[in-house]
């Protein structure tokens, strides 16, 4: 077997992630390795933990990034959290709050269900009325769900969560860096994201903030958690002043966090967040003019990843293969309900940007039109603002 060197092909990656990579941050990639209870690394770790809380908003001492992909942080707040005996809501409007019932369950937790139809948000009415029947120790919701291209509103629903005493576990895998989030004023106790989104850093680490109130649930625990790995009591003293060893940190993927994080800092968060709104803006007057029609309502729309249905005689696999193989372009498939119906298109990070949309809306318009369906004038539309 003769394996060349590596050479994979570069993609403009619009999908539901991972998105493009900032050069700043390829290059942080390359620095040389230190060890990882370094002097110099732990220096990075501090600043990785203060970006960290400007850019979720919050003063909470433990924020920190998680060894893992987005999934080992909602592992981390679950099994955190939750133990075998406690009652848990979980909301579910697609994919992902799926797994979070899955997680939920595995640590032995008695789990009951809030759901939507795919492509709407849940209500804080269905959230009401659920609260009004049991007591629960963590609800658990889903902000920006990339399934369905679904922004949730949170804020009316923290509010209830908090009068009922429960604790607030939010998944932000796909909106940290690119929608508004604050912590703090949403009142939220849980968080946890990925770095491979909006953030615009490769898939490796899981940023995640715990409140005051959700501390104090770990420490009063009567069970230790179920996973070493992710025991946070044991984890908070490697990212604390103690310094305890844990485990050998990812050194390379926490200098890119490091990086990733300062772009955001340095373009600022509203900037950042207005930016991801104006090119889904240009996007989707772009694929009106295709004659094509979105999943989500205007008014819940997720800003970094938008979902759009599939025309009738139009294969998706078809289309997906012509965009990657002839373009050099990745959008998403949908997943569940929308599999084979929906297109999952993500303008995430560093590929948000004009020009990726006006140059994604020539090449789909393409593919369409070479596939029979009449369109036209999508470029000029996205410009027409």
């Amino acid at each position: 077997m003769t394996i060349s060197p590596l050479d994979p092909p570069e993609r403009l990656l619009m999908g539901p992630g991972p998105s493009n990579v900032h050069p700043r941050v390829y290059q942080a990639l390359s620095a040389p390795v230190v060890g990882h209870l370094d002097p110099v690394f732990v220096k990075i770790m501090e600043e990785c933990k203060d970006l960290l809380r400007s850019t979720f908003q919050t003063k909470n001492e433990l924020t920190i990034a998680i060894s893992g992909t987005g999934s080992s942080g909602m592992e981390t707040c679950f099994v955190n959290s939750l133990e075998p005996g406690d009652r848990a809501l979980i909301c579910i409007s697609g994919v992902f709050g799926m797994r979070m019932r899955e997680v939920a369950s595995r640590c032995g937790a008695e789990v009951d269900v809030v759901e939507t139809a795919w492509g709407t948000a849940i209500t804080e009415e269905a959230v009401a009325e659920a609260l009004s029947k049991k007591a629960y120790k963590v609800v658990a919701i889903v902000h920006a769900e990339t399934s369905t291209g679904v922004l949730q509103p949170l804020e009316e629903i923290s509010k209830l969560v908090h009068e009922h005493g429960a604790l607030f576990l939010v998944d932000a895998v796909t909106s940290l860096g690119g929608v508004e989030l604050d912590i703090d004023a949403l009142g939220v106790d849980l968080c946890y994201s990925g770095t491979q989104k909006c953030l615009g850093c490769p898939p490796g680490l899981s940023p995640v903030t715990f409140s005051p109130r959700a501390m104090e649930n770990l420490v009063a625990r009567s069970k230790p958690v179920q996973s070493w790995y992710l025991d946070l009591s044991l984890i908070s003293q490697y990212w604390g002043e103690s310094r305890v060893y844990h485990h050998t940190a990812p050194i390379s993927m926490n200098y890119a966090l490091r990086e990733a994080l300062l772009l955001v800092a340095e373009e600022g968060l509203q900037a950042r967040w207005d930016r991801h709104v104006r090119n889904q803006q240009a996007l989707v007057r772009g694929l009106q003019a295709l004659d094509l029609s979105l999943v989500v309502d205007a008014e819940i729309r997720l800003p970094p990843l938008t979902t759009v249905r599939i025309p009738e005689g139009i294969e998706d696999a078809t289309v997906r293969g012509i965009l990657l193989q002839r373009f050099g372009i990745e959008i998403g498939g949908g997943l569940g309900a929308f599999q084979e119906n929906a297109w999952r298109i993500g303008l995430m990070g560093t590929t948000s940007t004009e020009r990726n949309v006006t140059t994604f809306l020539a090449a789909l318009q393409a593919t369409l039109a070479g596939l029979g369906h009449r369109c036209g004038g999508a470029v000029e539309a996205a410009l027409d603002n």
